[in-house]
């Protein structure tokens, strides 16, 4: 009996050793999961951490990258712009290269010839062609009179325009004073008064006046003067004076010369018997 009894109270205690292996088991296999669950979250925030680290330096690489392309393109824009500046100051230089040309060109036509028909007939191509006169003439000092008397002109004949006095209306003040005028509308126009000029320039060798430039319009697609225009002015004024008057004395001179040759052949020629 007490035999039987022992066995029981041993397999009692080996059941209750089983069970605690049991639960022991079950507890490791509990705390496995666990950290297995915990390894996963880890690798997890270990991957996502990385993710994020790479997405940041993605983020500063493009930034840099950003930042590189705006240097680029400033400097990009610099260059374009000094590109501009001098592509502007190569064409204000070829248009002040063309400007002397014709200024020489001009200049030398004036002093070719001392025919006073043809340096008029110049002076009216310089008026035409470089400054862009429409309608324009040439009023020439009379000092019998102190007239001024139309020489030539373009757009009007010259029995249109009127003799101006020495210091009457603007053609005769300018011519008085040896000032230029201007008028502050300047421009093409179908209202003309020939005692009223947009322009007048006195023709001077030195402080002598001898005639005056007098423009009344200007060709429609002119539309104010510019500074080529001013230099043609004052190219005009003196130049063109000098070369009128040098012509005229010329001209002058040749006829006088004609006539005298004339008396004088009819001085050598033998009396008639």
């Amino acid at each position: 009996m007490e035999k039987d009894f022992g066995i029981a109270k041993k397999a009692d205690e080996f059941l209750q050793i089983f069970k605690k292996g049991e639960e022991f088991t079950k507890d490791l296999i509990m705390e496995n999961e666990r950290l297995r669950f915990r390894v996963a979250q880890l690798e997890e925030a270990a991957e996502k951490s990385g993710k994020e680290e790479r997405i940041r330096i993605y983020e500063e690489r493009i930034k840099m990258l950003e930042e590189e392309f705006n240097s680029l393109l400033e400097r990009y824009r610099k260059v374009e712009e000094e590109n501009k500046d001098f592509a502007s100051k190569y064409v204000e230089v070829e248009s002040e290269n063309n400007n002397l040309a014709n200024l020489y060109v001009a200049s030398y036509q004036l002093h070719s010839t001392l025919d006073f028909n043809e340096v008029l007939r110049i002076v009216l191509e310089i008026i035409i062609n470089l400054i862009g006169a429409e309608k324009f003439a040439i009023f020439l000092m009379d000092e019998k009179t102190n007239e001024l008397l139309p020489a030539a002109s373009e757009g009007f004949s010259l029995e249109e325009l009127p003799k101006t006095k020495l210091g009457e209306d603007i053609i005769g003040k300018v011519a008085k004073e040896g000032e230029s005028y201007f008028a502050e509308n300047m421009g093409y126009t179908n209202d003309i008064n020939t005692s009223s000029p947009a322009v007048c320039i006195p023709l001077k060798i030195k402080e002598h006046v001898i005639g005056v430039i007098s423009i009344y319009s200007l060709f429609v697609q002119k539309k104010s003067f510019t500074n080529i225009d001013y230099e043609l002015f004052n190219l005009l004024a003196g130049h063109a004076a000098t070369a009128i008057f040098s012509s005229k004395l010329y001209t002058q001179s040749e006829r006088k010369l004609t006539t005298i040759q004339s008396f004088l052949d009819l001085l050598k020629e033998k009396p008639r018997k």
